[in-house]
């Protein structure tokens, strides 16, 4: 490799890698920079999705709870304790979007799939499919439905999400596509023949 494709190489962004990182192995499960880049899209908090009319110190509360129950899984591991602090926000306020989604997330954790799934649906419904909150609603359930190996609907959640603006998503529904990923094969050992010095005559 000439010293300026290898100048080049390193030039390349963390989002590049990920893509090139699908690209090349799209059977791979979602890599570390496939995970900041979704938390990336959760932590965007420019679009009104919580749908919900809450507000002064009810709100607040509410989003301090929220904080509680996020801290309790991140820093403390303890994704009941988090469970807790999201049904106190439900209880306050049924209609917002975001606590549903964040007890799915820690019901994921605790393995109760069917808890999550109802979470989801509900933030779905509340979120009326948009914004961050359905962006991450959405995702979750791809993944839910991936690994229960329903990958047409894992697909169909995955396009949902990335049409929100989830990076994370893209990327999976391009490693989920079956040409993709037979191109990538033949395209990767073509490159190994060629880092060889294999080539055809």
């Amino acid at each position: 490799m000439a010293d300026d494709e290898v100048e080049r190489a390193d030039d390349l962004s963390d989002r590049d890698r990920a893509i090139l990182q699908q690209i090349f192995n799209p059977t791979l499960p979602a890599t570390d920079l496939d995970q900041r880049s979704m938390r990336e899209n959760e932590d965007d908090e420019s679009a009104d999705d919580d749908h919900d009319d809450t507000g002064g110190i009810l709100r607040q509360k509410i989003l301090d709870l929220e904080a509680e129950g996020v801290r309790a899984v991140e820093k403390e591991g303890d994704a009941q304790k988090a469970i807790e602090f999201f049904n106190q926000t439900i209880e306050l306020n049924d209609k917002r979007a975001s606590s549903y989604n964040n007890r799915a997330q820690a019901k994921r954790l605790l393995a109760d799939v069917e808890g999550a799934k109802a979470d989801l649906e509900k933030a779905i419904q509340l979120s009326k499919g948009r914004g961050r909150v359905a962006r991450q609603a959405f995702t979750q359930r791809a993944l839910i439905n991936k690994l229960e190996g329903r990958d047409d609907l894992a697909r169909e959640d995955f396009r949902k999400a990335a049409d929100l603006g989830s990076e994370f998503s893209r990327l999976q529904l391009a490693a989920m596509n079956p040409y993709a990923a037979m191109c990538n094969a033949m395209m990767t050992e073509m490159m190994r023949k060629i880092a060889r010095g294999e080539t055809d005559q």
